[in-house]
């Protein structure tokens, strides 16, 4: 289901009409932290009295929505859309938008997003990772936060790589895929090791034994995110033997994320990517 090309952008938030959440102010904690970094030199004054002006949690009813998040974790909130009804989704995406945050959506279904549609006709939803996202139409794509690989064992882990695909293109890094290099067929993968080069970041997505990230390890200097999904027979245990295989795995730079979570994936490996790219003096904001 496609609902909108890259390039169609939805309209600026004033179209989205009086709707307006209950605004909590910052805590006493979290000022004091902006005023001790103001004193350090860390923030600006411009940069502190913006960030006093601005509330740190919106209450829309069904949700308080985090809006402090991207200043304390890197990022904004993501919104999980799996039980959440369209029009609690919509009045949390209003919130998001309105305080200028490109929303991120995970776990939507179909229909979520067909109901969707009308009220943002520029989102992009990606039916096989199953996220829909909210481009800001004042702010060009960008992919300055660095570069990630996405390494899938199999065809059948694609809507979990997807997912983490998705979720990293939202972090502003560039984003490389590379499908189909399983163990199974251990030359697949040596055929496509230069587009690991270079990567500062790297997620593998793999089932069954859950081999891939051990190999993949071995032949890359940065960090490898493990994603264990739930593809395999009886044995396989819904994913609990990848998951297993990748936490006892003998490559020093892999770490694990949970069965299937393909957005926690994408979003550390977004982080470690940011950082890289600062640390290089780019700009990943």
């Amino acid at each position: 289901m496609e609902l909108a090309s890259h390039t169609k952008l939805w309209p600026m938030v004033a179209a989205f009409g009086p709707y307006q959440p209950n605004m909590k102010p910052m805590n006493q904690h979290e000022l004091e932290k902006l005023a001790e970094s103001l004193v350090a030199g860390k923030l600006s004054v411009e940069q502190f009295v913006q960030q006093t002006g601005n509330p740190g949690i919106a209450d829309v009813g069904e949700a308080q929505v985090d809006l402090d998040r991207h200043r304390r974790c890197g990022f904004p909130e993501v919104v999980y859309a799996q039980g959440k009804t369209t029009e609690a989704i919509v009045k949390i995406f209003h919130s998001l938008i309105g305080h200028g945050v490109e929303a991120l959506a995970t776990r939507m279904s179909a229909e979520q997003a067909a109901e969707l549609a009308p009220t943002f006709p520029g989102a992009q939803y990606n039916p096989i990772g199953r996220t829909f996202r909210i481009p800001l139409s004042d702010k060009k794509p960008s992919t300055n936060g660095g570069r990630v690989v996405i390494v899938t064992a199999g065809t059948s882990d694609l809507p979990v790589a997807e997912e983490a695909r998705e979720t990293a293109l939202w972090t502003r890094a560039e984003v490389n895929l590379i499908q189909d290099v399983g163990v199974a067929g251990p030359h697949r993968l040596r055929e496509n090791l230069d587009g690991l080069t270079g990567a500062d970041a790297v997620i593998v997505v793999a089932g069954m034994e859950g081999a891939l990230p051990s190999v993949v390890g071995g032949y890359v200097a940065c960090p490898v995110i493990a994603v264990p999904t739930s593809v395999g027979y009886g044995a396989s245990f819904g994913g609990v033997a990848a998951l297993l295989g990748m936490l006892n795995s003998c490559a020093s730079n892999v770490t694990v994320v949970n069965i299937d979570a393909g957005f926690k994936g994408g979003y550390v490996a977004g982080l470690i990517a940011k950082n890289a790219a600062i640390a290089r003096g780019g700009i990943a904001n």
